[in-house]
């Protein structure tokens, strides 16, 4: 059985197998957590989105890359629903966490540190984030080990905690 654990920090200093990215449907790099995971990782990760993703991901899906400079072997980038935009199906948000468990076993990966997916710019509501990514976690048939919860800043760190 997995491990579910919450610690506040970034999540490009993490010494875990893989971290997961919440990345935009284009994978070219971004803002929030996908900004700080290519700067962090180099140009190695957007070269290899370019040439594992040429035309992007779906949301709610996930898929892998190097991760470059970081402590971690991979990335693993999900396109969670921008709540903002209208993308209100949970379905979406519970596959980003779903389908990243599902590719961290496809490349081996036996620890993973995940960020809240769509709780900063895309608008989730961070209670429902912390369920909907709590709850997948828990319900997923996987090989990984450790699954993180990387808490942005002492409230998300103290919401996850309280709900874990």
């Amino acid at each position: 059985m997995m491990d579910i654990e919450v610690v506040e920090g970034d999540i490009t200093q993490q010494d875990v197998d893989a971290v997961v990215n919440a990345a935009n449907r284009a994978m070219r790099g971004g803002g929030g957590v996908d900004g700080a995971i290519h700067r962090g990782g180099g140009p190695q990760i957007l070269a290899d989105c370019i040439a594992r993703f040429p035309h992007g991901l779906a949301t709610g899906d996930a898929g892998w890359t190097t991760a470059g400079l970081l402590p971690a072997r991979w990335v693993i980038h999900v396109v969670g629903p921008n709540r903002n935009a209208g993308e209100t199906d949970r379905s979406l948000l519970t596959s980003c966490y779903r389908r990243a468990l599902e590719v961290a076993d496809e490349i081996g990966a036996r620890s993973i540190a995940f960020p809240l997916v769509s709780a900063g710019v895309y608008g989730w509501p961070k209670e429902d984030a912390v369920d909907a990514a709590l709850e997948t976690l828990r319900a997923t048939p996987t090989q990984v080990e450790l699954a993180r919860m990387v808490a942005f800043g002492r409230s998300a760190y103290e919401l996850i905690a309280g709900r874990l």
